[in-house]
């Protein structure tokens, strides 16, 4: 079980704070959802790691996080800008992923064809971030967060300006990580999206 208790933070010159407040299930996937500016990517970022609250605890299979540096953490963020490096390949993209000192096993070799294979992406593991499109490199990114194994997921606007097809096959992937029991924190505006992958919703 993930739990957000009393999470307190605010930005400097931010005069009303923001307060967070929620639990899940390994296996559930809760939608944060809200106007922009009202907190989302805020709380994924408190939940990865990368700010520090005033107060409260993040706490996960009842032991808390926040002493946890963000590379400790047990999730993996996905974001709308695919944060891929435009110097590396596909493979070595998703590589970074699995082992930040690409120390890849045959078998996690094989894992990243395979991945590549099950979203349509046979064939580009030696292209450049460059010469795909937006869709192909939202594909990338989420494999490369998969593909980490960890069970938490933070999703913040993963699927946005993207097309039909793509939206189609990468929530398709989304939900079979569901069924394997990873646990979903999605931010999204998108209502589709909220009603395919979520199983309920916080409101910010």
């Amino acid at each position: 079980m993930l739990e957000v208790k009393n999470l307190v933070f605010a930005y400097s010159g931010q005069t009303d704070p923001w307060s967070f407040q929620f639990a899940a299930a390994p296996g559930q996937c809760i939608a944060i959802h809200g106007a922009s500016g009202s907190g989302k990517s805020t709380l994924l970022n408190l939940l990865a790691g990368f700010l520090e609250p005033r107060s409260g605890d993040i706490l996960w299979q009842q032991e808390s996080l926040r002493n946890c540096p963000p590379w400790h953490r047990p999730m993996t963020s996905v974001f709308q800008e695919h944060n891929l490096f435009e110097h590396l390949n596909v493979e070595t993209n998703i590589g970074l992923g699995i082992h930040p000192g690409l120390k890849l096993t045959p078998q996690d070799r094989q894992a990243i064809r395979e991945a590549l294979q099950s979203v349509g992406l046979e064939g580009f593991s030696k292209r450049l971030p460059g010469d795909l499109s937006g869709g192909q490199r939202q594909r990338v990114a989420l494999l490369r967060a998969i593909l980490r194994r960890q069970p938490i997921l933070l999703l913040d606007e993963p699927l946005t300006g993207l097309d039909r097809e793509a939206r189609d096959t990468l929530r398709q992937l989304l939900l079979e990580q569901k069924a394997k029991g990873v646990l979903m924190v999605l931010a999204s505006h998108d209502e589709d999206d909220r009603r395919i992958l979520a199983d309920s919703t916080y409101n910010l």
